[in-house]
């Protein structure tokens, strides 16, 4: 039974060497093949001109450097061949011919001679294969490319143009490799066409012994698959057979040790493959070992068969390093990790250094976490009434990680499949939470919503609304603009309760007094009493007038029914003549009034009858509550598009009223309305000043009383808000 298993023990190891032989067998026996598909790709770059015309840009955009220094002498001749010696332009030489010329035609380089000038300055295509001319102005800028020859095309001609100044540009942003100037010149190189074939030939011979049969001939693609089928077959062997794994401490590497050492040797880039297909090149040329026929072919065959056998002996070692994965399965994990070596050995040890290393890699994941959750909530928090460049650009850039991560994935465990699965797994569970915090913000604001619609002004709309946080606002704006309009029907409904009972009682007190003297009059013989009673009832009657023909102002103004005639109004002049009609009742309130007008007239295109009742009512209204023996201010001032006329005054008694209030019908200052006045003055003021598109506004401060007006300067002709 020993024996029985021992041999099956050998037969893993033996299936091995078996598969890594037909596989070095069969890339052997393919070599040709691999070197004629490598080969016929040379020729086809070598034979098309864009690939040419692609290579030539870099070497000519040095050349010019190179040459403007030989004519200027501005830097050491070693110092350019440090620089530049070992530059494409080197090889360029060798086969075109070359020259500087001024604007004239002169040649500026003493090592062209006529000859070659002659040429390079004819405008025949059929001298030269490919012809290129760099002309700078004095200031060593680079001021037009012209391309042409036999070789080319017209349409090869104008992307050769575009390819030769993108070079240009290229080489002067990254290497700083510009003309030093002083005066204007034209670089001219010409390639004839049996040198550009001779050119493109020697110049993709080396990339032909590479790059050449590693991307074009199928190589990679063939040694990839051969080292995954080797890797897996070293892994399930032991399982398939039912032996025991492979023995000996070479096999017992971790399974995070193996993976960076394969990162390290095939990971990060095909750049390994390039030596074993350098071999292969050298092996089909004869030129890899210098030994006579027989000898050299099995030297050859013998160093290219160790060579694979190496690489894919490295696979197979990986492989059954890994085996344990299915034989042991969890125990794999456990026992053959550096992650759960790590944690056995904090375990056993519990060191204060494992504590530390743990609150360190914490740290990190949480600040990791943290940046996540940031970028995150940036993206649902795009504001769509902004410029949404930004959030693009924070998608691309977080996206663009994404890919770099799965590019670094892919590249080390080459397993390029699997790691676009993962990325469209993980993309899928973040677009799942996105859309899934879409929708509650969306919940929460269509709650919001259906919550007004129904009348409850006082839900709360709050929380974090993300993407739909302007929309949010909006909301709140439309709650406060619902509540402001309810308490503004609220205050309407009491105001026109208080009108009615006010518009009452200042009507039926004249009425009441009218009634009263006449009943006194009728009974009344003595004629001094009879007057008394007469002038009493004058007195009230014409309050009473007075009264009704405010309350039909005032009606009239609020319905916009108020014919207004415009014209030039000396502003200065009318209110002088307020001040004169009033000055008795200025007198009467012992009131000082200091004046500060212009001393010129202000024209305003105003109607003068309504300005007039706008400032006898606001003074007619300071001599009646204003404290007596005290000063009264009235100031104008000018602006170019209006002018202001503010009137300050100390009140009689304590301001304790509404000033938003203030300025509506049958409010008075005087709640008691034991004083004269129908509460109606700055109410017909504030509409009067309003038909001409003015403003009253109502100021006060402890017992200063201020009322300030504006007016705008109306261009003539134009109105108010007036219908007849």
């Amino acid at each position: 039974m020993v024996t029985k298993l021992k041999s099956r023990d050998n037969l893993k190891y033996l299936i091995l060497v078996i598969l890594i032989c037909i596989c070095s067998t069969v890339l052997l026996s393919r070599y040709g093949s691999f070197y004629e598909a490598g080969e016929k790709a040379q020729k086809e770059k070598a034979d098309s001109m864009e690939n040419v015309i692609s290579d030539m840009g870099d070497g000519l955009a040095i050349g010019n450097c190179i040459l403007d220094n030989e004519i200027s002498g501005g830097r050491e001749q070693s110092e350019l061949l440090e620089e530049y010696g070992m530059s494409q332009f080197n090889l360029l030489k060798k086969y075109m011919e070359y020259g500087a010329f001024d604007r004239n035609g002169e040649s500026l380089l003493k090592s062209t001679s006529d000859s070659v000038a002659t040429r390079l300055l004819s405008d025949s295509d059929s001298i030269y294969g490919i012809r290129v001319a760099y002309t700078y102005d004095a200031d060593g800028e680079l001021s037009d490319i012209e391309v042409s020859g036999s070789r080319l095309t017209p349409e090869e001609e104008y992307e050769a143009e575009q390819s030769f100044l993108a070079d240009v540009r290229f080489m002067e942003d990254a290497y700083g490799i510009e003309l030093s100037g002083g005066q204007s010149m034209t670089l001219i190189y010409g390639m004839s066409a049996a040198n550009v074939e001779s050119y493109a030939e020697n110049f993709y011979e080396d990339q032909r012994s590479g790059d050449m049969v590693i991307w074009y001939s199928g190589l990679s693609r063939s040694v990839n698959c051969m080292m995954l089928l080797l890797a897996v077959a070293a892994a399930l062997l032991p399982t398939l057979l039912r032996t025991e794994e492979y023995k000996g401490k070479i096999f017992r590497v971790p399974f995070e040790g193996v993976i960076l050492i394969l990162i390290a040797i095939f990971g990060w880039s095909a750049d390994w493959l390039y030596y074993p297909a350098n071999i292969l090149c050298r092996t089909v040329d004869g030129t890899l070992v210098h030994m006579i026929r027989p000898f050299r072919q099995m030297a050859e065959i013998g160093i290219n068969l160790a060579m694979w056998s190496g690489i894919f002996l490295i696979l197979c070692w990986a492989g059954a390093c890994l085996c344990g994965i299915f034989t042991r399965k969890r125990a794999y994990w456990k026992e053959q990790t550096l992650t759960s070596m790590l944690i056995r050995w904090k375990n056993q040890h519990e060191l204060h250094m494992g504590k530390d290393f743990v609150s360190l890699v914490k740290g990190i994941m949480k600040r990791l976490k943290k940046l996540v959750r940031k970028q995150y909530d940036a993206l649902t928090h795009i504001d769509f009434r902004d410029k949404t460049h930004k959030a693009i650009l924070r998608i691309v850039i977080v996206n663009f990680v994404i890919l770099v991560v799965v590019e670094l994935v892919s590249l080390m465990c080459g397993f390029e499949f699997y790691a676009l699965v993962i990325y469209s797994i993980v993309l899928f569970l973040i677009l799942r939470k996105f859309f899934r915090d879409v929708q509650r913000k969306y919940q929460m604001l269509l709650h919001a919503t259906n919550e007004l619609a129904e009348g409850n002004l006082d839900v709360v709309i709050e929380g974090d609304a993300g993407v739909f946080m302007p929309i949010q606002k909006e909301l709140c704006r439309i709650q406060q603009g619902f509540k402001k309009a309810v308490d503004e029907e609220v205050k309407n409904e009491r105001m026109k309760t208080e009108l009615v009972t006010n518009v009452s009682h200042d009507l039926r007190t004249p009425l009441t007094a009218i009634i009263t003297y006449t009943d006194l009059l009728k009974n009344e013989t003595d004629p001094e009493k009879q007057k008394e009673y007469i002038e009493v009832l004058e007195r009230k009657s014409f309050r009473l007038k007075v009264l009704i023909e405010d309350l039909f102002e005032i009606s009239k103004a609020a319905s916009k029914s108020v014919k207004m005639n415009y014209m030039q109004v000396d502003l200065v002049g009318l209110i002088r003549q307020v001040e004169l009609e009033n000055d008795s009742k200025i007198q009467d309130a012992k009131l000082e009034f200091r004046w500060k007008l212009p001393d010129h007239k202000v024209i305003m295109w105003l109607d003068s009858e309504k300005t007039y009742r706008i400032f006898e009512n606001l003074i007619v209204n300071i001599t009646k509550y204003a404290m007596a023996q005290t000063r009264v201010y009235i100031e104008m001032k000018e602006f170019p598009d209006k002018v202001s006329i503010s009137m300050k005054n100390v009140s009689a008694t304590e301001l304790d009223f509404d000033v938003n209030e203030i300025t509506d019908r049958f409010v008075r200052g005087d709640s008691s309305r034991n004083t004269e006045g129908s509460g109606l003055g700055l109410a017909i003021a504030k509409s009067f000043i309003e038909l001409q598109h003015g403003t009253l506004q109502i100021t006060t401060e402890a017992d200063l009383f201020k009322a300030e007006i504006v007016l705008p300067r109306l261009s003539e002709g134009q109105t108010g808000q007036t219908e007849v």
